[in-house]
């Protein structure tokens, strides 16, 4: 089995590579979805959240207001304390489910598509360089990220100017906190660049699947 890690910043275009590859045969892991489904009411992350963060973090039906935990981690500065608690158990999962994937087929192509793989603090015993065994990074430039992530967040609501606005700043303060992600595109083995298509995207995909899944067969 080949364990990659699919990263880059906010708007970069891995999610799209992550489809991509699924569609090609990649056991697909995110970890968003995980992050997600670990923060529901009933679950320890959910529980420890709030209890670390007080009862505002909830609306009235008792899930987390996500809004209010991005304004709390990335504008009132305390996403590390936030990361402590989700980090851990998320990247404890996605082993779990790697191990689960390897049992079935010692030929799979796992990819984590995550944003924080150099930047955690909470990989275990040797960091990233032992929970993957190749990396790839997708850029882009930071214009098409914050124009990405604005019409992302807006595409199912019509904004105001001051609301798009407002969504921008936060974009570039994401962007910012995950400027060491660039800086680490030198430690991955593949870059993939999203500034054109879709298409374009999916193309540089489709090169590197059969690369992957050579490397995949001669590790066996």
């Amino acid at each position: 089995m080949l364990r990659v890690g699919l990263t880059g910043g906010l708007g970069s275009g891995k999610s799209t590579a992550a489809r991509r590859f699924a569609e090609l045969g990649a056991v697909v892991l995110s970890a968003d979805e995980i992050g997600r489904a670990m923060m529901q009411p009933g679950e320890a992350v959910y529980a420890a959240i709030v209890e670390h963060f007080g009862p505002g973090v909830m609306k009235a039906d008792g899930t987390l207001d996500r809004s209010v935990l991005a304004r709390i981690a990335f504008t009132d500065g305390r996403i590390e304390e936030l990361n402590a608690i989700v980090h851990p158990t998320v990247i404890a999962r996605q082993a779990e489910l790697m191990e689960e994937v390897a049992a079935r087929d010692a030929h799979a192509v796992v990819i984590v598509e995550s944003a924080l793989i150099f930047e955690t603090k909470y990989g275990g015993e040797g960091g990233w360089h032992k929970r993957f065994d190749k990396i790839i990074f997708v850029k882009a430039t930071e214009e098409l990220q914050l124009a990405r992530f604005v019409e992302r967040a807006s595409s199912a609501k019509m904004l105001s100017k001051e609301e798009r606005q407002a969504l921008r700043d936060e974009a570039q303060l994401r962007i910012a906190r995950q400027s060491a992600t660039e800086g680490n595109a030198t430690n991955c083995e593949y870059v993939l660049t999203n500034d054109g298509s879709i298409e374009q995207l999916q193309a540089q995909v489709d090169a590197l699947w059969p690369v992957l899944k050579d490397v995949a067969m001669r590790r066996t």
